[in-house]
């Protein structure tokens, strides 16, 4: 059952990652980039921390904090940044496909640290998750702009970062849970982008926000960032982290479906197909006999939890 609920709520933060781009797309004109990110993840922040306070077992121990420093960087900080500047030289489409690489990634790295078995099913599965990705966006990866490699390589280091915190956070969260870790870590990414933004000046434009961009803004910060990481921390104490990256497979065809009903973005015959090759590769990775047995998630796992009483 664990794992079930494990899958579960990496699909759902998927999916509202998507949502989140559509979100993001309305809001790119007006905002910078780093402005968004910063009141994204500060008002997740803000929106955990009550939950968090009130949460048995209070907040990760001493000795976890600088991990979670790091991985708070990396992932809150370090990897929206790579994720807008990866847009700035390639299309949405393109992006969105080298993003799709996190569960090959995350299989790969994986397995180099033994984390978890590299099997046959599981890599299969992850290929074709890919592919559906691929013949989803076909239309969009037609036009490519010159120079539209170093996007698509920001982008693969984007999901690289990403590979990593999923892996790097599982003990972590085993030991204090997904609420503290996600709310822990994502002030630490808060405050950098919040200090960057600032630097820059990429809060001027704020004055000339309407009604309907703040909207936007407080969704980012409710659904895009608090309940879609929150999630995502969810399914990986529950699960490997292979069978919780290649939900991001479904990223992109939220977002394809968000930006048809509230952009006006086209969609082809080519998403149906994309569609259930995705969720082909993600029922192929995530059910059948995959032994993903873990040495970080077998030791944590030993460890008694906050509040447990142990």
């Amino acid at each position: 059952m664990g794992e079930i609920l494990g899958v579960f709520a990496a699909l759902l933060s998927s999916a509202l990652g998507g949502t989140s781009i559509g979100a993001t797309r309305y809001l790119v004109a007006t905002l910078d980039p780093l402005a968004i990110g910063a009141f994204r993840f500060s008002l997740g922040f803000l929106f955990l921390l009550p939950i968090a306070i009130g949460k048995r077992g209070g907040w990760p121990p001493r000795r976890d904090w600088p991990g979670i420093t790091g991985l708070g960087l990396l992932f809150f900080a370090l990897f929206p940044v790579l994720f807008n500047a990866s847009l700035i030289f390639t299309t949405a489409a393109r992006g969105a496909l080298a993003l799709s690489m996190l569960p090959l990634l995350t299989l790969l790295v994986g397995a180099l640290l033994r984390v978890e078995q590299l099997t046959k099913r599981k890599t299969a599965g992850v290929l074709i998750a890919m592919l559906g990705v691929g013949i989803a966006l076909l239309a969009g990866l037609a036009g490519a702009p010159p120079g539209a490699w170093r996007g698509d390589l920001i982008m693969v280091a984007a999901a690289f970062c990403m590979a990593l915190y999923s892996i790097w956070s599982k003990p972590f969260i085993r030991r204090c849970g997904p609420i503290p870790f996600t709310t822990m870590a994502m002030a630490v990414g808060a405050t950098a982008l919040l200090t960057i933004s600032w630097t820059r000046g990429s809060f001027q434009p704020v004055a000339t926000l309407g009604t309907a961009q703040w909207l936007a803004v407080v969704y980012l910060g409710l659904f895009g960032a608090a309940l879609t990481f929150f999630l995502w921390a969810f399914a990986l104490e529950r699960t490997a982290p292979t069978r919780v990256a290649i939900s991001v497979t479904v990223n992109p065809i939220t977002a394809a479906l968000v930006g048809a009903v509230l952009l006006g973005e086209p969609l082809g015959s080519n998403l149906a197909i994309g569609i259930a090759a995705v969720f082909t590769g993600i029922w192929m990775a995530t059910t059948g006999n995959n032994r993903s047995t873990e040495a970080i998630v077998s030791g944590a796992a030993d460890e008694p939890r906050p509040g447990s009483g142990s």
